[in-house]
């Protein structure tokens, strides 16, 4: 009998990855999904992601984005087996120039959570880490401790030690990413 396996999206990661690496590419997370599970049998696709930042009060252009932003969620969330979990986009400074920097908050934490926990319950026996960051290492081990085999799909840029960690690792391809792109004759929802 095939693996009972998660899904775990670091959305920053993913986006960044598409924008660099594929001319910013638009990916139906439906197919994404299905193509990285393969023939496991599916617990859920996480989906890590912080909601667009809004002023107090929002400008027109906040209120727009987050409201964009909004819809793209109960998109996914209204996929089969598929969860949408959200931290913080917390902004900072201004730096000498005036200028804001935008930091995500909570939302490696929640995706670390998760995995150990699915790990811990024995509800999974793959995790399926799309991710570059180190902040996953504690995680990952932890549910290789618990005999979760852990794969890691991944970019160009990842961090080293993570994916030494991994049991496995697959760079996202140009395969992977035509195979999952969302189709011409479909209005868009995409990665904001």
């Amino acid at each position: 009998m095939p693996n009972r396996a998660a899904i775990f999206i670091d959305a920053n990661y993913l986006r960044n990855v598409l924008r660099e690496e594929f001319d910013g590419a638009r990916v139906d997370f439906g197919r994404f999904t299905t193509r990285l599970m393969g023939d496991r049998r599916p617990l859920r696709s996480y989906f890590y992601d912080a909601p667009a930042f809004q002023s107090n009060p929002p400008t027109e252009a906040e209120r727009t984005r987050y409201a964009s932003q909004r819809r793209f969620f109960a998109a996914l969330n209204s996929l089969p087996r598929f969860a949408v979990r959200l931290g913080r986009l917390e902004r900072r400074g201004p730096d000498q120039e005036g200028n804001f920097a935008f930091e995500q908050k909570r939302v490696d934490i929640l995706l670390g959570v998760d995995l150990a926990l699915l790990a811990a319950k024995q509800a999974i026996e793959e995790a399926i880490v799309v991710a570059g960051d180190s902040d996953f290492i504690p995680a990952i081990s932890a549910a290789k401790r618990e005999g979760v085999l852990v794969r890691l799909i991944h970019g160009s840029n990842y961090h080293l030690d993570l994916w030494k960690e991994a049991d496995e690792r697959t760079p996202i391809s140009r395969d992977i990413v035509e195979a999952s792109k969302w189709p011409e004759d479909r209005p868009p929802v995409e990665l904001p």
